[in-house]
């Protein structure tokens, strides 16, 4: 396989990057906001942790049109190429965001701010739903075999350099603000953001070359019709099946170290919101870094050993981190969230690379997006949900552990029966090498 000319590929690499960290930034500051002042702003009437309850489930919804998104983009993406579709979620997902800093709340127009909330994260959904798919094989089907791993790891940065951008926005303005101008005015300033950002990561994502391995597909195709969504159903059952179960690991304990983290610390421990703030930052920028050495190093050892460390470790990591947060030392919680989001970062970082070489160009797409999105619902969309139901109803973070635990063990179950295919090529149906 060529790989694309160094300078146009890190161009590529930079692309799929900034287009990634904005997409999550909007999601990821949602995320943030629910735990934080949504449950005031659009759920008023309820307790403090019934309305995050309520807050969450809002979040949630959003989860749902996601499989819809990689359904649709994935679809148009494997007949009409990868770039294409990536510009339409940029643009969907940044103008929902930028939408919902313009939303009356609660006080203002009574419950049609929760519903005009909800139509608006249902965009947010779909938009996401097709941009991971395509961001990570724009990348990987532009590079080389050999160090798909760590290349197509990068992508993956926007998961945490989008957060680490919101949780920033977020850190700053709680610094020079007070609780009650932030909930006044102070939480749109983030979600108005968005418009700029969207400005900037159009014009950088409109300057990149269509994937090689599509338009070669598409070229051996000669122009037959053939139903994407169909083909994945009928010739890769089973890597859907591998690519939802390893992802319920990743997903779940995600969320809970960064969403669930702002609940536990304000709520259970009576801390202030600026410290888990602090913590997810420090460990956002770090998990940042850390991934694409996973991704690397998943060259070198193949996806299975990396993933597989990555799942068995935060299944131990569920019980030390509550542990570390109860310490309420600010140094000792920074460090809990840090070495929680290292450890995700070893199923994150080869996971890219992982499932793209699961499925055959011409289904690639909607194989990647169909199997990602639907764990998402499973996993993300109810994580933060499940979290805070089970401490409101125990008031302890022990079944918080144990549902960890317990997706920890679907993951590698998923990635024990998937086969090693590190080094194999795209251009090609997928042949797996031995394990």
């Amino acid at each position: 396989m060529t790989a694309a000319q160094p300078k146009s590929f890190v161009r590529i690499v930079g692309a799929s990057l900034v287009g990634t960290t904005i997409e999550w930034y909007d999601f990821f500051l949602y995320a943030s906001a629910a735990a934080l002042v949504f449950n005031k702003l659009f759920f008023p009437d309820s307790d403090p942790l019934t309305g995050t309850l309520l807050s969450f489930l809002t979040f949630a919804i959003g989860f749902l049109a996601r499989p819809i998104g990689g359904l649709v983009f994935g679809h148009y993406g494997d007949k009409v190429g990868r770039k294409k579709l990536l510009v339409v979620s940029l643009l969907l997902m940044g103008g929902a965001t930028f939408a919902m800093g313009l939303l009356p709340t609660y006080a203002m127009i009574g419950a049609g701010a929760p519903l005009l909330l909800i139509l608006l994260r249902l965009v947010q959904g779909f938009a996401l739903g097709g941009e991971w798919g395509g961001a990570v094989l724009i990348v990987s089907e532009h590079g080389d075999d050999a160090r798909r791993g760590f290349w197509a790891s990068w992508p993956q940065c926007g998961a945490p350099g989008g957060n680490l951008l919101a949780t920033a926005v977020l850190a700053v303005l709680a610094a020079v603000q007070t609780d009650a101008a932030f909930e006044s005015w102070g939480w749109r300033i983030p979600f108005l953001i968005s418009g700029v950002l969207v400005v900037i990561g159009l014009w950088i994502r409109l300057t990149v070359a269509e994937s090689p391995v599509f338009l070669a597909a598409a070229e051996r195709a000669g122009g037959r019709e053939h139903a994407p969504a169909v083909e994945v159903f009928r010739t890769s059952r089973r890597q859907v099946l591998i690519t939802i179960g390893a992802r319920m690991a990743e997903n779940v304990s995600y969320y809970v170290l960064t969403a669930f983290i702002l609940v536990y610390v304000t709520t259970g421990l009576g801390l202030t919101r600026g410290l888990g703030l602090t913590a997810v930052l420090v460990g956002s920028a770090v998990h940042f870094v850390s991934i694409p050495l996973w991704g690397a190093l998943s060259d070198r050892l193949g996806r299975r050993p990396v993933y597989l460390f990555g799942a068995i470790a935060m299944a131990g990591w569920a019980f030390a981190f509550f542990a570390l947060l109860d310490s309420r030392s600010t140094p000792v919680i920074i460090a809990a969230a840090t070495v929680g989001l290292v450890l995700h970062g070893a199923m994150y970082g080869p996971q890219a690379a992982f499932f793209s070489e699961q499925y055959p160009t011409r289904v690639r797409y909607t194989g990647l997006s169909i199997g990602g999105q639907l764990s998402s619902i499973a996993a993300g969309a109810v994580a933060p949900l499940i979290a805070v139901a089970l401490f409101q109803e125990y008031g302890s973070t022990i079944p918080v552990s144990l549902y960890v635990v317990a997706m920890c063990a679907i993951t590698t179950a998923a990635v024990f029966l998937a086969e090693e295919t590190a080094g194999t090529s795209l251009h090609d149906e997928p042949a797996p090498a031995t394990r």
